[in-house]
Order: structure tokens, then C-alpha cells, then sequence
């Protein structure tokens, strides 16, 4: 046999006997679908309610996001770990997605800059995944659907038992998850040299945000998600900035009520997804629970001041009623969702105060909407 021969029958002998020994997994649908698959991660069972990413790279920082808390992720890329995991690209200190549902999974990788396998890494971290899935048609089945409740489980193909355990996982809407993910204390970021104070409320904080606000000349103080004005006026801020993060927006009266408290202030704030939402509470504005949400990073969005479109990352499933936005005389639309016309950014009139539905920051995606960490930085500075 000649040598290539025998190279690519060693090739296919390893990886037949890696995929004899993965054990089988399956996924359940709320609405009674199932689909089986091989099992990746920790072997165990896990629920939340699912949904989609179409980005096709930055699976890191899209499973340390904190607005990913109680989700299912399904990654329309075909292949994924096959780059690895590299410590400069979490986004939080831990995984947050419950649970992850890939087609290709691929437990080697090839980047040299990268300290582990995937595969060790939801392990470590005990998150449970399916692949072997055909994920375009599963996307296709939740696109017409709408984004439901889900249960991953490698240790039972009980279709009974699976439908009890799902049966008890409260849906999306209605949960405040901010409280799940938030630091529980507050924490300096960014130099002691900095020109100007911003007190950073975590909802979620994704740390590329507090990267972008920080290298904006910006000192930060990031405060626990239901921290009082008064305990941040403590600290004396020039400003505010309302961080992303999970859960509906709803449902968390007191701290809208605390945003209510900045608003009087006249101090200016930024929010960011779900600092925005929580914005457009705090003003009157209705938010609801989108069919599927927004979770990629090529939505465009459209700058209604410039009129130029931006190529956004986005990453979330509730979102400002425009019905709402259109009886409120106290706030501007800023940027619109060039797909389907949602919002994505409000100006509070008279007031030094923006935020936006999408991710200026990235991480993963596009650098289009950096210059939002800069207009923020110039209304402090002004």
C-alpha cells in the first residue's frame, strides 16, 4: 500500500473509533420535534429555550456572553471548535449559554494561538452540546416556529422523561436573568488616570464593552445590576452606562425606577441592548418578545441622523415596541433594523442620553458602530 494510502486509512480508523465512542444524544423541542445526534461536552442533560446564531466565526465570545444566559445556542456554521479557545477572547469569566447545538463539532484544532480544544472546554465548564445535527433545517423549523424552550440530553433517550423535565422550564418571557449574571460587587476598570467617571450598571456586561468605554479616556466603576443612585453618587460619576444582558426587560421595576432616578440627573448615559430596552421603559416605552430575536453580525442597521447603514452584531430576543415609540414626544428614533424595520436606537430629547438595540462593541462582528464609544466619550467631555 502506498503511503497516502496509508496515511488517509489511519486518518479514517481514528476517526471512526472517536466517533464509536461518543455517545448518543438527543434534542427535544417543546413543541414535540426531536432530533438525534452525538454527544458533546459534559454527558449529562441540560434546557433552556433555543435559538439561532448566524455569525460564522467568534463562537467564543458568543458562549461567554452573558445575554446568551438560559439559551440553547444552535450555530448555523457548519464547523465549530475547530479553531480552539484562546484566554484573550472570553467575554466573561465562565460559559454562560446552557446548552450548545452544532452540525460539524471538531474536538482537534488548528490555531496556533489557541490553549485548548473546545471539547475540554465545555467539559470543564459542565455545558452540555448535541452535533450531528442537520442545523439548516433545525434553524428553518425555529425561523417558522419561533424561539422555544428545548432540552439537550446525552444520559436518557426517554422521550416521556425528557417532555417532564422540559415541561418545568419556565419560559423566556417574564424571567429577570440580570441578577444571574451580574458581579455582586463593585469593581474599578480602566486607569486611575482617566479624564472622566462612568459608572457602568451590569445587567450582563460583556467585557469588550467595558475595553471600548475604557480606551475612550474613561475610568469605570462597574456596580452590581440593582445597585441604588445614591450608593453610585457615592462615587461621584460624570456619567452612566446601561450594559447588555439576559431576561426581559419588563419585569425589572426597580431598576428602571433607578434609571428613572439618572434620568433627573441630566448626566449622560448610554445603553446598550438591554440598557436600551430598560431605557425605553424607564421613559414609557412598551418592549415585547420578539418571534426569533436577532442573534448574528451582519443585521444591518441604518443611521437615521448620518444616513449611513451600518454592519451590525446583535444578540437579542426582546425589543422597544415602535408603536409605543411613536406616542412618546420625549424620545427620537435614531437607527432602524434595515431587515424588518425594528428599532435600534433612541435619542432622549433634551437630554445628553442614546442608547442602541445592537452591539457597537462586537466581539464577535464588525467594527462599523466603534464611533458610538467615541460620541459617548465627546457628550462627557462637552
Amino acid at each position: 500500500m502506498r503511503s497516502k494510502e496509508i496515511l488517509m486509512s489511519l486518518v479514517n480508523t481514528t476517526k471512526n473509533t472517536a466517533d464509536f465512542q461518543r455517545k448518543k444524544a438527543t434534542l427535544l423541542l417543546a413543541d414535540g420535534s426531536v432530533y438525534r445526534g452525538k454527544a458533546i461536552g459534559k454527558i449529562g442533560t441540560t434546557t433552556g429555550e433555543i435559538c439561532f446564531n448566524t455569525g460564522m466565526t467568534g463562537y467564543q465570545e458568543i458562549f461567554t456572553d452573558p445575554s446568551y444566559f438560559g439559551q440553547l445556542i444552535v450555530m448555523n456554521n457548519v464547523h465549530i471548535g475547530n479553531y480552539g479557545v484562546k484566554s484573550e477572547e472570553y467575554e466573561s469569566n465562565s460559559i454562560k449559554i446552557e446548552g450548545l447545538i452544532v452540525k460539524s463539532f471538531s474536538q482537534t484544532y488548528s490555531r496556533p494561538g489557541a490553549k485548548d480544544s473546545l471539547q475540554n472546554y465545555l467539559t470543564e465548564q459542565n455545558k452540555v452540546g448535541i452535533s450531528d445535527i442537520d442545523t439548516r433545517a433545525l434553524v428553518r423549523h425555529i425561523r417558522d416556529k419561533g424561539a422555544m424552550n428545548a432540552i439537550i440530553s446525552s444520559e436518557s433517550d426517554d422521550i416521556d422523561w425528557l417532555q417532564a423535565q422540559l415541561q418545568a422550564v419556565p419560559n423566556m418571557a417574564g424571567l429577570e436573568l440580570s441578577s444571574k449574571v451580574s458581579t455582586t460587587k463593585p469593581y474599578l476598570y480602566g486607569s486611575n488616570n482617566a479624564s472622566k467617571k462612568v459608572a457602568v450598571l451590569d445587567y450582563g456586561v460583556k467585557e469588550n464593552i467595558l475595553r471600548c468605554l475604557a480606551a475612550e479616556d474613561l475610568q469605570l466603576m462597574v456596580f452590581p445590576y440593582n445597585t441604588s443612585l445614591e450608593e453610585m453618587e457615592k462615587w461621584e460619576p460624570h456619567a452612566y452606562h446601561l450594559s447588555n444582558g439576559p431576561g426581559d426587560p419588563s419585569v425589572m421595576k426597580s431598576e428602571v425606577n433607578v434609571i428613572q432616578q439618572i434620568l433627573k440627573t441630566n448626566k449622560p448615559l448610554f445603553g446598550i441592548c438591554l440598557g436600551h430596552q430598560l431605557l425605553a421603559e424607564a421613559i414609557g416605552i412598551d418592549t415585547y418578545k420578539m418571534k426569533n430575536g436577532h442573534r448574528g453580525i451582519n443585521h444591518p442597521v441604518k443611521n437615521l441622523i448620518t444616513g449611513h447603514c451600518e454592519i451590525t452584531s446583535q444578540n437579542h430576543g426582546f425589543s422597544v415596541s415602535t408603536e409605543s415609540v411613536k406616542l412618546n414626544a420625549d424620545v427620537e428614533v435614531t437607527h432602524i433594523n434595515l431587515n424588518d424595520n425594528t428599532i435600534e436606537g433612541l435619542q432622549v430629547k433634551n437630554k445628553p442620553m442614546f442608547s442602541v438595540q445592537y452591539h457597537p462593541e462586537a466581539a464577535p462582528g464588525p467594527l462599523d458602530s466603534r464611533y458610538l464609544f467615541q460620541q459617548f466619550s465627546d457628550l462627557i467631555k462637552s
